[in-house]
């Protein structure tokens, strides 16, 4: 196989480190760094001041001063995150790479944009083959595009009005380090709502839920039970536990504990890794039908996908059904950094080979074509 060489981007908001494991982007950027590395890439990585990322070379391209100067002091654990393409951070973040990239590109190197076009200037200044390699917003622009579930990849394809395919765009889902997660058999009693807690994220489907079924719900995330702009107004509920977003550790705990995860999300979720975070750890999902859900929750088996709120109350009372052993299995054999490393392995040999013949290019390599398969719990 190719050795190659990759100019990975960072997060220009945030240091891309484990700590701000709330941004879901932070840590995929973390974590694709350490799969390429597995199979022995090269990887300039560009990123803010406090970055800690496996690598070849770190090229810090923003501080955390001029952080402080575009966004001010917040509370990360309770406010959302900040950001803006066209804000000082950004705009700083952005010249730095593209000078830093321009220094020490070579042919056939691959750039790496994992916030879409936020970072379409460096793409655009630096004449690279350009990937954007894991898709869960609508602001494409690429020529290559990994997408991190079918569902959003139709989506966008609707979107963008495109009715035909790309051979070069691909799904594959989001990745995780089994160590992070705990799998822990025996449950405590309470249900889990975790993430930014807005409307769309059906926060209030959760209360709704739990209030219903007699259950204490503990809520985990950025953002006020009582915000009048998202229709909520939780602080008062007796059965409603709140915590501000949590590190790592405290992470799996709360997900490994709790006798199920409630994620009623409104929107065509692109794919809402604490879904699979939570079946890591044991713990079955009860979630809405559509969006990724359908892709990475097996009905009846490692959790439930319901309509309405009945369908809700119901999967709750009957969670007990939800084997721990085969949510920890469907997570763990399928969305591994060890299995999913192999996908993207896959993903960028065959667009190493566009530097060649292309399309047409032969592999006598070949000795298998399992990249796409599924690994389902028996």
């Amino acid at each position: 196989m190719n050795r190659l060489r990759f100019h990975l981007l960072g997060i220009a908001h945030l240091a891309t480190n484990r700590n701000n494991s709330a941004c879901a982007y932070t840590q995929k950027v973390i974590k694709l760094a350490k799969m390429l590395k597995r199979f022995g890439h090269s990887i300039h990585f560009y990123g803010v001041e406090g970055s800690e990322v496996e690598c070849d070379e770190f090229i810090q391209v923003s501080t955390r001063e001029t952080l402080a100067k575009a966004y001010g002091k917040y509370d990360t654990a309770k406010e959302f995150f900040k950001h803006h393409p066209q804000d000082l951070a950004y705009q700083t973040f952005n010249r730095n790479a593209i000078k830093a990239i321009l220094e020490r590109k070579a042919d056939q190197d691959i750039l790496l944009c994992p916030m879409g076009n936020y970072q379409q200037p460096i793409s655009a200044a630096v004449n690279l083959l350009t990937v954007e390699p894991g898709i869960g917003y609508s602001g494409v622009f690429s020529a290559y595009r990994v997408f991190e579930s079918y569902a959003w990849m139709h989506y966008l394809y609707g979107l963008l009005k495109q009715d035909d395919g790309c051979w070069y765009d691909a799904v594959i889902p989001n990745y995780y380090d089994l160590k992070d997660f705990e799998f822990k058999p025996q449950k405590q009693d309470y249900l889990l709502y975790f993430g930014r807690i807005i409307w769309r994220k059906g926060v209030q489907v959760a209360s709704d839920v739990a209030k219903a079924t007699g259950n204490q719900l503990y809520i985990v995330g950025q953002g006020s039970l009582d915000n009048p702009e998202e229709r909520l107004f939780l602080g008062s509920e007796k059965h409603i536990k709140y915590f501000p977003a949590v590190g790592p550790e405290e992470r799996s705990q709360l997900l490994g504990n709790a006798k199920a995860v409630l994620m009623p999300t409104f929107y065509l979720e692109p794919f809402g890794g604490v879904n699979v975070e939570a079946q890591l750890c044991g713990t079955p999902v009860i979630t809405s039908d559509w969006g990724v859900f359908p892709e990475t929750v097996l009905h009846g088996v490692t959790g439930y996908r319901c309509r309405v709120l009945e369908e809700f109350c119901w999967a709750v009372k009957n969670i007990d059904r939800i084997e721990p052993a085969l949510c920890r299995k469907w997570a763990a054999d399928n969305y591994s950094l060890e299995r999913v490393g192999r996908m993207y392995e896959e993903y960028f040999q065959r667009v190493a080979r566009l530097f060649g013949e292309g399309w047409y290019e032969k592999n006598d390599e070949r000795r298998e074509l399992e990249w796409l398969t599924k690994y389902f719990p028996k």
